[in-house]
């Protein structure tokens, strides 16, 4: 259905599209007056940013994981997402919604307006081509950031999370990531247990997010009257611009976990990938990757979207003395079976956050999400060119920024044609 569209937006480009804001010191400093967190005893006014799906819940996960913590502040480029996730969050989570009208943002630069409102910490959970212009802003305003994977969608914006999670570390600020298996016990035991040997020598791994078209788990918009931009929008998971192809915007998680097994990233990937069934957006509905580690260890990377087909999603890491699963169990000369408590890691992840805010030890994730999502970058920028290539120079030499023109609802902007293998060309 078509929505009225934010007439106040104005066309900005992505090199205006922040403006830096000045800095300030660990604590946050609101209005000259600086807010004590220790011990919990202070209210920790939280604002999200992206209020789909995904931000609503994340936004619930939030003010359920700690004592004291408020929604105050909203933000979306739609305003029925807006009212749609202020309604849920009011029924689910009650009085600890204390967003007023005045507090409601709409439009591209909602985000800025959410920033520099009474907040101590912002949710970033928009598309996420937004996410590398959103944390600097964020970071360089003095706030702490909960950021939903993927970090970015290109190089361009992966050096730019990398930038922000320096000036974040320089700062004291806090920045932790929505790669959940991190925060998930069982996989943190299994972790501890690769890491102390006791599968041996990691010899190779595989990984996995083969499922089925996901069209019904995300709202598919038709296209109508709907302008380029504002179709592309509504419908980011098909467009690639918008969240990195299905690869960078879900399978990231198990790339993830297989960087985390290996304490690295890949030194080169080689990919294929297209769409056999998929005929909405530009995205590829299947992908196949080797990666390269150190030492010369081969990963296979799976990821499809197909409707029908095996369902199979997780990570299998080999080694010398036996073979561990990212669910929770090793199989070999030392096997084991996780079997302890395991909190909703959604929840940890955003109880990890406030409590590192709260004692004034910042956790920074910035950078692994950054070289978890790069590796998934890779992968595409692989499968979708048929070239081979060096994690080294996608990092420092690739020219890869996927933005638009301009950020204007009316802007002439058709979707780009789908990669084809072999002509796409490696940039």
């Amino acid at each position: 259905m078509k929505k009225k569209k934010d007439k106040k937006t104005t066309k900005t480009s992505r090199r205006d599209f922040i403006k830096a804001t000045a800095a300030i010191g660990m604590t946050a400093v609101l209005s000259g007056k600086e807010r004590l967190f220790a011990a919990g005893s202070d209210k920790l006014r939280v604002g999200l940013i992206g209020c789909g799906g995904q931000g609503t819940r994340d936004a619930i996960s939030c003010v359920n994981s700690s004592a004291n913590v408020e929604i105050v502040a909203m933000g979306d480029l739609f305003r029925d997402r807006l009212d749609e996730s202020l309604e849920t969050l009011k029924m689910e989570v009650g009085d600890k919604v204390k967003v007023t009208k005045d507090a409601c943002y709409v439009g591209f630069n909602a985000y800025k307006k959410v920033i520099a409102s009474d907040v101590d910490m912002v949710l970033i959970v928009t598309p996420p081509h937004f996410h590398p212009e959103q944390v600097k802003a964020a970071v360089e305003a003095g706030k702490h950031v909960f950021i939903e994977k993927p970090a970015a969608v290109d190089p361009v914006g992966i050096r730019s999370i990398i930038a922000s999670s320096e000036l974040a570390e320089k700062k004291g600020l806090s920045i932790v990531a929505g790669t959940h298996r991190r925060h998930n016990a069982s996989h943190i035991e299994i972790m501890k247990r690769i890491h102390r040997g006791d599968i041996g020598e990691i010899v190779a791994a595989q990984c996995y997010y083969n499922i089925g078209k996901m069209v019904g788990y995300w709202t598919y918009y038709q296209r109508e009257s709907l302008s380029d931009m504002e179709w592309q929008l509504r419908n980011w998971p098909w467009i690639t611009w918008l969240s990195g192809d299905h690869i960078v915007e879900q399978h990231v998680h198990n790339l993830d976990v297989i960087n985390w097994a290996f304490q690295a990233h890949p030194v080169q990937a080689m990919g294929m990938g297209g769409r056999e069934v998929r005929k909405l957006g530009n995205v590829f509905d299947h992908f196949a990757v080797e990666y390269e580690y150190p030492d010369g260890v081969r990963v296979l990377s799976m990821c499809r979207q197909i409707e029908g087909c095996s369902i199979r999603e997780g990570e299998r890491i080999v080694g010398t003395k036996g073979i561990a699963h990212g669910s929770g169990v090793i199989e070999g000369q030392k096997p084991y079976k996780f079997e302890g408590e395991s909190r909703d890691p959604y929840e940890q992840e955003q109880a990890d956050l406030i409590a590192s805010i709260r004692q004034g030890k910042p956790l920074n994730h910035g950078r692994r999400l950054a070289e978890s999502t790069m590796t998934a970058i890779i992968g595409r920028m692989s499968a979708y060119t048929g070239r081979a290539l060096k994690w080294d120079w996608a990092m420092n030499a690739s020219k890869l920024d996927l933005s638009p023109p301009s950020y204007d609802f009316d802007v002439d902007f058709p979707p780009r044609p789908v990669a084809v293998p072999g002509k796409t060309q490696l940039i």
